[in-house]
């Protein structure tokens, strides 16, 4: 059976955790902050006790505590143990991690977790690099993780993440703009059902030709983001994203289109 330690019995942690109990894995969990245990798993009141005899350790924590994460019981960690970290981190952040597990010759795993948790738990997609990748894709989707592994040191699957999440969360900024100006224009539900229509019915040729048509177009569409600005102002509503719009659209003949590839 294997034994796990896991840092971090939060949200995503407590999913994980349980799954990987329900999978037949023998998991240890700390956690610092009086959080619930999940059902199966073994709570113990320090990181050195979770890390006894672990054969994979893994920190589910803010990208803030990735550090303390790792370092915690660091000295305790068997060198023959996996770290995988599945914090959000930047790319640097994680290959600073990787070196430290490396000083003790641990094998590191850079996670990065590419759905939210709740609702799949165990089965959300993931992204791993570094030394520990193979390693840690050969003992989770045997559990049931849809892993795929990135070649390349620790950081490569987090800037992978991060480049994904300036559309991700971008959109769901933009969103929020919008609706924030519905509210003040009076037409929220309208505008909810329109916007939500809009992106249930999306698919890859909209999106790339979201793309490709904003060169050809970027004078009409730069003068339509600048009444929107306007309108925005005028409901009293900032316009934080579509400012950054407009000033996007101002760049496209200097700076150009990507590729689609």
């Amino acid at each position: 059976m294997i034994k796990l330690a896991i840092f971090g019995l939060g949200e995503a942690g407590s999913l994980i955790a349980q799954d990987l109990v329900a999978a037949g894995v023998a998991a240890t969990g700390y956690d610092p902050k009086p959080l619930a245990t999940p059902p199966g798993v073994v709570r113990v009141d320090s990181p050195q006790s979770a890390v006894a005899n672990a054969d994979i350790v893994i920190a589910v924590t803010p990208g803030g505590d990735a550090f303390r994460a790792l370092e915690q019981a660091f000295d305790e960690t068997p060198p023959t143990a996996l770290y995988a970290d599945f914090s959000t981190n930047s790319a640097s952040a994680k290959k600073q991690l990787a070196e430290r597990a490396a000083a003790r010759h641990i094998a590191f795993a850079d996670v990065a977790l590419m759905a939210v948790v709740p609702g799949k738990g165990l089965r959300t997609p993931v992204m791993v690099s570094g030394t520990g990748a193979e390693r840690f894709a050969a003992l989770f989707a045997e559990l049931g993780m849809p892993v795929e592994v990135v070649r390349g040191e620790a950081g490569e699957a987090a800037t992978r993440k991060l480049l994904r999440s300036v559309m991700m969360k971008g959109l769901a900024a933009v969103i929020i703009e919008s609706l924030r100006a519905g509210e003040a224009a009076g037409c929220a539900e309208w505008l909810w059902e329109n916007l939500s229509g809009e992106l249930a019915r999306a698919d890859e040729k909209l999106i790339a030709r979201l793309v490709s048509g904003t060169a050809p177009h970027a004078q009409r569409r730069l003068h339509e983001m600048e009444c929107t600005e306007a309108l925005l102002r005028e409901l009293g509503v900032d316009p934080l994203m579509t400012h950054s719009t407009v000033e996007s659209l101002r760049r496209v003949p200097e700076l150009g289109i990507p590729n689609i590839p």
